[in-house]
């Protein structure tokens, strides 16, 4: 039906960058606001960054500044650039968009993606 993968994530070490990548696939009808939250071992998942359709963005206090949303409405894709990163922000991060799909062009629901991990040390 539908589908979110992330990619792009991996080691890096403090001060660097990584972008990542999200592409949804499937029977998209129509794709509103996608964002990237995540999710640190021991704590609550928590919203790092959104964006509309129309491109307004959203951002955790904590990333403002160093992180950049950005999508594609062509290409179904979103992108989050991370620059200086810290090791607090170590983490799995989720792709999260609002779809509406064929079977129910009327019904927007929330769909995940399996995660992709960053870990920002030294």
């Amino acid at each position: 039906q539908v589908q979110l993968v992330e990619s792009g994530g991996g080691l890096v070490q403090p001060g660097g960058s990584l972008r990542l990548s999200c592409a949804a696939s499937g029977s998209i009808f129509n794709i509103y606001t996608m964002g990237w939250y995540r999710q640190a071992p021991g704590k609550q998942r928590e919203l790092v960054a959104t964006i509309t359709r129309g491109g307004t963005t959203n951002y955790a206090d904590s990333v403002k500044g160093r992180f950049t949303i950005s999508r594609d409405n062509a290409e179904n894709t979103v992108h989050l650039q991370m620059n200086s990163l810290k090791p607090e922000d170590t983490a799995v991060y989720f792709c999260k968009s609002q779809i509406a799909t064929l079977l129910e062009t009327g019904r927007v629901m929330d769909y995940w993606g399996k995660g992709t991990l960053v870990t920002v040390s030294s």
